[in-house]
């Protein structure tokens, strides 16, 4: 894990607020700017080659990410599906978000080879304790960091937006049941990161 990442903040007691579930996915609701999205799409289209990415700062975080089963009560409201192998780039982690400038692409395995889904947009609690906003929206969170690839302790804010593969749950929701994580040791199934008080 990039040293980067190792923010040393105090652990929050994730307590379940009534409500809050259902809240951080409220906005998912309003209709996408399908130019603003076709523009970054365009810009960031290189990254279809995953060298590319690791030329410039993104690096592969091993593990396909599976959610087999739905977000329960005081955890994300994920419907079940996939988000893939995620690259992260630790650089672009900071106080100012860039719609070109994704801080991690997301590639989901097609036999042998990688193919570009989606980028995220991520934000530490400690950077920012209210929440961001980008592409007109709220992110989503806060939320626990997502384990094996990210200490549970990195509390964050984030968005996905499924660029490059339709995602049936909509453009900018977290998991996407079109996208499969083959069965093999890089594949992690978890359960909906716990929310935590912002």
């Amino acid at each position: 894990m990039p040293r980067a990442l190792r923010f040393a903040f105090p652990l929050i007691v994730g307590l379940a607020v009534p409500g809050l579930a259902r809240a951080q996915m409220a906005n998912m609701a309003g209709a996408p700017d399908t130019a603003q999205l076709s523009r970054v799409r365009t810009a960031l289209d290189k990254y279809k080659d995953p060298y590319a990415a690791v030329r410039d700062g993104y690096f592969s975080t091993l593990a396909c990410i599976d959610f087999p089963r739905a977000g329960g009560e005081g955890a994300m409201a994920y419907r079940a599906g996939a988000m893939g192998v995620h690259f992260l780039n630790p650089a672009l982690i900071g106080p100012q978000l860039d719609t070109l400038r994704p801080t991690v692409l997301i590639y989901e395995p097609v036999h042998d080879t990688l193919r570009l889904v989606a980028a995220e947009w991520l934000m530490p609690t400690q950077v920012s304790p209210t929440r961001p906003r980008i592409f007109g929206r709220d992110m989503d969170g806060p939320m626990e960091g997502h384990a094996p690839v990210m200490p549970a302790e990195l509390h964050h804010w984030d968005l996905h937006v499924w660029l490059w593969k339709d995602n049936p749950a909509g453009v900018f929701h977290p998991t996407n049941a079109a996208v499969h994580c083959p069965n093999g040791r890089y594949t992690v199934r978890e359960d909906a990161p716990h929310m935590v008080m912002p």
